[in-house]
């Protein structure tokens, strides 16, 4: 047969060659019927029996992908949890079941596809491709009814390639990048997160080839290069022996990577900036550790929330938080209070629907309000101060106002602690992100108050430039490399050192070896990011001078457009060797 090209999105690095595997486990026109009247009650144990299984399934993924992605993107299956839990999904397949005599199945059909497409209408990209959780909680349901079963990722003991019409997070989570060496997806952004766990697994992934996956087929050999986005099936022998090569050189370069885990990050001139991890668990905290984490530049505490079916006390987050910070030992953990809101739900905290949650009630904003809450946190991560060197920062803040209130709350917290004999470490640090615009605005007069700043670039971007991070039809606006975004930033920086305060940065852009140049120039003091980052993110620095990228941002500070700061990156890039 002749070589086919077919394109898609790259969205985890790397090229694999192997067998196809066609993976599906929807269940397409299918019909299902009704049921008599005296079989209503047995049909609503049915789907109560399915449920179930359901939840008892999805906390075993849960732990699951605790183990392989990290408790952060763990939390993603958590929404397919509440899903089920919730007053409006199987109440309402019951209901279908009592009034029309549908059955179990045809029940919850129906209101799978309902809410699927609820979801799949919303004007927020993101919140569209979470049709995609809720139609593989519909498919759970359905096989704990009809007792289907079909191909058990988890089971696959031989080298193959996986095709799929759409690959849901529970999913993912399975693949055992021994076996599946790489997967290819019909549906799927980059902001699903499908993609988001297959670059974490580090398995190679192509997502939205559209059709064209109507034209692999089981047992044919395919390439895929999640780098570029291709897909060659029936690859000709040249293809194959180019690809072949570029898959060897991806090896050693790895290999080399290796040694960077031990090195500090110094210039070749001798600057030092030291490297963070952004993590969610003690078992995160270890891992970090061994790519060469040296402090944890972001603990995300809202992970703690998710994988709980209630909020969790005092005692419980004192446990983690303490677990945590003894990995860590003499090591830095920064840990950030609960930012729950935005694209992050909790199925026990009720929060009001809005038009656009991430500018709505989140993080500080719902903290503040809602005090008792925000105590229990913080008298748990005061206490764990007593464990190590314990940073507290504050998300979302937007004015002086919401600082001053919170960290006279943290003075408040103190008190107690002390009447109570608790120990905690008295010269504890208080920060914030600054991802707010204001904020990067009036660096100047928060940096004299503050302990430390910390840039949170996912959000500064998307707000300084009104531009949804996830959706796909303005993502080519969403560039952290815009003018305005370099020019907040030596604002922030120049502001905190004139105040001799410390300034690190824990998002994205922090982890992007074409952007450290940069960011070693304006003087960041600390880079902290996805552990997978880190060694390579050390090799980038270990590879430059100083002086070299203080020359290149005074010719980037003089450009107007992020394409052109781009190309000035990819070209200093290619000239030093990263």
């Amino acid at each position: 047969m002749a070589e086919i090209r077919l394109s898609g999105i790259g969205v985890s690095e790397g090229i694999r060659i192997g067998k196809v595997i066609r993976y599906d486990h929807s269940f397409h026109n299918q019909q299902f019927g009704n049921v008599s009247v005296e079989d209503v009650a047995r049909e609503i144990k049915r789907l109560a029996d399915a449920k179930a299984i359901c939840v008892q399934e999805i906390n075993q993924l849960i732990e699951q992908a605790q183990q392989t992605v990290g408790a952060e993107k763990a939390g993603v299956i958590q929404a397919q949890k509440s899903f089920l839990l919730d007053p409006s999904f199987c109440p309402e397949m019951e209901k279908l079941i009592s009034k029309k005599m549908f059955s179990a199945e045809k029940a919850a059909d129906q209101i799978v596809k309902k809410v699927m497409s609820i979801f799949e209408n919303m004007p927020n990209e993101y919140m569209r491709e979470r049709a995609a959780d809720v139609r593989d909680v519909g498919n759970r349901l359905l096989a704990a009814l009809t007792g289907a079963k079909g191909i058990n990722l988890g089971d696959i003991r031989e080298a193959v390639i996986l095709i799929a019409e759409d690959l849901a997070p529970t999913d993912t989570v399975q693949l055992n990048k021994k076996y599946i060496h790489a997967f290819v997806t019909q549906k799927g952004g980059k902001t699903s997160h499908t993609a988001i766990f297959s670059k974490t697994l580090g398995i190679p992934a192509v997502i939205g080839i559209g059709v064209g996956l109507d034209q692999i087929q089981d047992g044919e050999t395919i390439i895929v290069d999640g780098t570029s986005g291709i897909c060659i099936v029936n690859p000709e022998e040249d293809t194959i022996r180019i690809y072949s090569e570029k898959m060897a050189k991806e090896v050693n370069d790895e290999s080399a990577l290796e040694a960077y885990a031990s090195k500090e990050a110094v210039t070749k001139d001798g600057y030092r900036v030291e490297i963070g991890a952004n993590i969610g668990t003690a078992t995160d905290a270890l891992y970090a550790v061994e790519q060469g984490a040296e402090g944890i530049g972001l603990l995300r505490t809202e992970l703690i929330y998710m994988s709980e079916d209630s909020l969790p006390d005092e005692a419980r987050q004192f446990k983690v938080y303490r677990d945590i910070v003894e990995v860590m030992g003499d090591k830095p953990v920064i840990i950030r209070t609960l930012d729950i809101g935005g694209d992050k739900e909790l199925s026990y905290l009720k929060i009001p629907k809005e038009m656009n949650p991430f500018l709505g009630y989140r993080a500080i904003r719902l903290c503040l309000d809602q005090k008792p809450l925000f105590v229990t946190q913080l008298r748990a991560i005061l206490r764990a101060s007593a464990y190590g060197k314990v940073k507290v920062m504050f998300p979302m803040i937007s004015c002086l106002e919401e600082w001053r209130i919170a960290k006279g709350i943290v003075e408040e917290v103190k008190e107690q602690l002390r009447a109570e004999g608790n120990s905690f470490d008295e010269g504890i640090e208080v920060g914030i992100m600054v991802e707010v615009p204001s904020v990067a605005i009036l660096a100047k007069q928060f940096a004299i108050e503050v302990d430390f700043f910390s840039i949170g670039t996912n959000d500064l971007v998307q707000y300084t430039l009104a531009v949804d991070r996830m959706n796909e039809k303005i993502d080519y606006l969403y560039d952290h490399f815009n003018p305005a975004i370099i020019s907040l930033l030596q604002n922030v920086v120049t502001a905190a050192h004139a105040e001799g305060k410390f300034v690190g940065m824990c998002g994205g852009m922090a982890g992007d070896p074409k952007a450290v140049p940069l960011l070693l120039a304006l003087g960041l003091d600390e880079l902290s990011m996805s552990a997978t980052a880190i060694r390579k993110v050390k090799h980038t620095i270990n590879q430059i001078e100083l002086e070299k990228c203080r020359r290149l941002l005074e010719d980037v500070l003089q450009m107007n457009t992020a394409q052109d700061i781009r190309l000035k990156m990819e070209s200093f890039c290619s000239e030093n060797g990263i």
